[in-house]
């Protein structure tokens, strides 16, 4: 095997495990660690709330359920990982999102995209049902909750980076209307929304519905990466201008996107 799939059961090896895959990525020059870079600033914002102690800073009611979503839901995207690198079935919502890495002309923006496509619309909802398994789903909801508050603070941030890579990107996006559509569509809110949506129907179903409707999702999911991956002539066009623009090399680029 190309990559040994490591045994996670903690946040702390969700973060060296991406450590090791950006490390991975920068020695490779692999646009696969723009993904992971982003990533593993999302673990770190949930690790920082599992560890916080005061009650009245509190970010989650349970903390001990919470790391073990967080290593579940992190486990879906490491496996899809090293299940690529080794030849290894995996759901081709993530098939799609990888193959996109091996390109020259995907922009920095649509990797991470195409990479949050999969893991929020697919991957966030089988964890939330799987650590609930067996047990009232809506009693994750204020934690669920939770963290697409910590996503949504990191929005911000990742445009920060990627106008470092290319300082006129958020201009020259907002120059066409389709290109700001094509970003909405996207949006991680409604990403989450349906996740959760997704996570409520798996949590109705028994182990052969479950499969059932996770291949069914998985379907769709790619659906709708091939969306991204193919946008339409004209922010195809200008994401081939933003790709001639980028600055430094995936090395580089991946650091901007850790920092």
């Amino acid at each position: 095997m190309k990559n040994h799939l490591p045994t996670i059961s903690t946040i702390d090896e969700v973060i060296a495990t991406l450590d090791q895959i950006i490390l991975e990525s920068k020695q490779n020059n692999n646009p696969l660690g723009y993904f992971a870079a982003l990533y593993r600033k999302v673990t770190i914002k949930v690790k920082e709330g599992v560890e916080e102690k005061d009650p009245k800073k509190q970010v989650f009611q349970d903390n001990e359920r919470m790391e073990h979503l967080d290593v579940i839901f992190a486990s879906r995207y490491i496996s899809a990982y090293y299940g690529y690198q080794n030849n290894l079935p995996i759901t081709e919502s993530w098939v799609v999102a990888f193959e996109m890495a091996r390109g020259f002309w995907p922009i920095v923006l649509q990797n991470l995209l195409i990479g949050m496509n999969a893991h929020i619309n697919l991957d966030l909802g089988i964890a939330a049902a799987e650590v609930m398994k067996g047990k009232d789903l809506q009693d994750l909801e204020h934690d669920f909750n939770a963290i697409n508050k910590i996503l949504s603070s990191l929005v911000e941030e990742v445009e920060e980076d990627l106008s470092k890579i290319w300082p006129t990107l958020k201009k020259l996006l907002k120059w066409t209307r389709k290109v700001d559509d094509f970003l909405i569509d996207f949006s991680m809110a409604a990403a989450r929304k349906g996740a959760w949506d997704f996570a409520e129907q798996l949590s109705l179903l028994n182990e052969e519905g479950l499969e059932k409707a996770i291949v069914a999702k998985d379907v769709k999911v790619a659906k709708i990466a091939k969306l991204i991956t193919n946008p339409g002539l004209i922010a195809s066009f200008i994401f081939k201008v933003i790709r001639l623009g980028e600055k430094g090399t995936v090395e580089q680029k991946i650091t901007d996107l850790e920092d």
